[in-house]
């Protein structure tokens, strides 16, 4: 096979670049996707925007190198729909009649609130989005909690929704996250990881819907090890991600 010709590859890695503007990361199987080239072409142009200092290699992508803006929920909304979408009805069947859910503010976890219908259910969040299509099913009980809103992410933190998350008690905590590595789980924003984290502590089943663009991915505050996590749904793992989830012994749900 003939080499590239090198006006190609450097639209191709102009590309990437403008996409890690955009979402700060790049998985190596959606540029496989996007760019129809094979997966070699694409590690060898990431190799050679890392060595130019323009972005850093991670297990199965890259990150930007310059800090970046954390995208607004309705941005992230859109981003992998088809995938959140299976993800989410995947996990309306974890849900059994008379559970206590806790639903945060990830897309895809708003999603669920969505296609929830149980009327017997006890929803608990920190998400104004969550609520808002809570609030247009009478039959669902939900209650959001008080305190600082954050209007990035439309979620409500801060030292009031902590100490209130005390009072709770939950079966089941849908907890999303932006990055999935062996060191844990991770978010963009050190107020919505507080809160995260109380919300594990307080719930008897933690599980991780996850679309498999964030696997690889370390963002700004780890949220948790992979100790607590019980269950993780996402449309697509790796090898690595699927021993990964076997050591830790987290359940690993594949939809398609």
């Amino acid at each position: 096979m003939t080499e590239e010709q090198p006006v190609f590859a450097e639209e191709r890695r102009q590309r990437i670049l403008t996409m890690l503007d955009a979402q700060g990361r790049v998985r190596i199987a959606e540029l496989v996707t996007m760019m129809g080239v094979s997966e070699p072409t694409i590690r060898k142009d990431l190799t050679t925007l890392e060595e130019q200092k323009l972005l850093r290699r991670t297990h199965g992508g890259a990150i930007a190198v310059r800090p970046h803006f954390e995208p607004t929920i309705d941005d992230r909304f859109g981003l992998h729909g088809d995938a959140k979408d299976l993800i989410s009805r995947a996990c309306m069947e974890e849900i059994a009649e008379g559970d206590s859910v806790y639903l945060d503010g990830g897309t895809t976890v708003q999603r669920i609130a969505e296609h929830l219908e149980q009327q017997s259910v006890n929803v608990l969040t920190n998400a104004i989005g969550v609520a808002t299509t809570l609030a247009e099913k009478p039959g669902i009980r939900h209650t959001l909690l008080g305190g600082s809103l954050r209007p990035l992410g439309g979620t409500i933190v801060g030292p009031v929704a902590l100490y209130t998350l005390g009072r709770f008690t939950v079966n089941i905590a849908f907890i999303s996250a932006s990055g999935f590595t062996a060191e844990g789980i991770s978010v963009a924003d050190v107020a919505d990881a507080q809160v995260k984290q109380a919300v594990i502590e307080r719930a008897r089943r933690v599980i991780v819907p996850i679309d498999s663009s964030k696997f690889g991915v370390n963002d700004f505050v780890t949220v948790c090890d992979l100790g607590p996590i019980d269950t993780v749904i996402t449309e697509r793992a790796s090898a690595e991600i699927q021993a990964l989830c076997a050591l830790n012994s987290i359940k690993l749900r594949i939809v398609t």
